[in-house]
């Protein structure tokens, strides 16, 4: 792969301005504190369009990826659009030959992320998916205390997402689309799977997938914009390890005992519960009792991804984020959506 003099030399790109959350302009400004340099925005929304040029003056600005990649210099194109545009879109961009960065998820399927680095590795390009959460503050500190010793050998993880406020139809957006977003595992779910990767030094030897389906389907009105195409109502996957370890993640929108978020690891000696606001661990004391500490998340580290992306590219580092470590998360989805619909434990892949 050609790597760049400095950072700085890296001209960068947004393909989706707007949308929630205003991803398109916290992504230029986060690379723009990595040292490189906001260049292009692609989108489809001519309002958004003018809203990129106010805020960065100067920026190139495209209607459509076909014009920015026939016209732009642009090096580095970082993808916020639906999930199922995730593969097409870089797909373009890497066979143009340029870096991608895919929001998260990486892809939605297996074909696709292998398709997609086979792709990468023949045309000499760094791909990557924005796994800024890798350095949440929440998770760094509890693989330094596992890492330790401090709950001994980790067995099980359990993580879940149950909705904010019990039962919790989804969204009037796209997100509540399965065949735009991947199903209700993609969203969050993707997060705590590579949460649980970054604890489990192990390999998955199998998948089981189990999804309840239909209620939110019944009660959405006939003008509802995804009827016919809902996201399961709660579905659950339940990873084996080859060394015997357990992760089962569960996410889901009907749920009468809501606890928004949580993720447990359990070891030998003990737990670490990481929660919104805390950490809780319970290990044994002298006389064999519990003894429960709890504290708060130390502050993340979020902005080491995109600092990352720039040693990277200037030959300073070792990707960190790897297209390899971001299919995992996604191999290991798409087999509980597989699992569930066959019924049936299926084995798992290594790309």
């Amino acid at each position: 792969m050609k790597t760049f003099a400095k950072p700085s030399d890296i001209k960068v790109g947004v393909v989706g301005y707007g949308g929630a959350f205003n991803m398109g302009r916290q992504h230029l400004n986060e690379m723009k504190k990595a040292g490189m340099s906001p260049f292009a925005v692609c989108e489809v929304d001519p309002e958004r369009l003018k809203i990129a040029e106010e805020e960065f003056p100067g920026i190139e600005t495209y209607g459509s990826l076909d014009a920015m990649l026939k016209k732009s210099d642009v090096n580095l194109l970082v993808h916020i659009t639906p999930h199922n545009l995730h593969f097409p879109l870089a797909m373009k961009c890497v066979k143009a030959g340029k870096h991608v960065v895919t929001e998260k998820p990486f892809v939605v399927t297996t074909s696709e992320a292998d398709r997609l680095i086979a792709a990468a590795e023949k045309k000499g390009v760094m791909v990557s998916t924005y796994h800024n959460r890798h350095w949440d503050g929440w998770i760094l500190r509890a693989k330094q205390q596992i890492d330790k010793g401090v709950i001994g050998d980790v067995f099980r993880v359990e993580a879940q997402m149950q909705g904010f406020g019990g039962y919790g139809m989804p969204g009037d957006w796209w997100r509540s689309s399965k065949s735009v977003s991947g199903g209700v595992l993609y969203d969050w779910g993707v997060h705590l799977v590579e949460y649980a990767l970054q604890v489990i030094d192990d390999e998955a030897v199998e998948v089981s997938g189990f999804a309840y389906e239909g209620h939110w389907e019944s009660k959405a009105p006939k003008s509802y914009p995804w009827r016919g195409d809902m996201n399961e109502d709660e579905a659950t996957a339940i990873v084996r390890f080859r060394k015997g370890a357990l992760l089962r993640l569960r996410i889901s929108h009907l749920e009468s005992n809501p606890s928004p978020f949580t993720i447990g690891f359990f070891g030998t000696k003990g737990c670490y519960l990481i929660g919104w606001d805390q950490w809780t661990t319970r290990t044994p004391g002298r006389d064999g009792k519990l003894v429960e500490k709890t504290g708060k998340h130390p502050p993340g580290k979020q902005h080491l991804f995109y600092k990352n992306i720039a040693e990277h590219l200037t030959g300073k580092a070792d990707l960190i984020i790897t297209p390899q470590w971001a299919r995992r998360p996604i191999h290991l989805i798409d087999l509980a959506g597989k699992s569930a619909k066959q019924n049936k434990a299926l084995k798992v892949k290594h790309g």
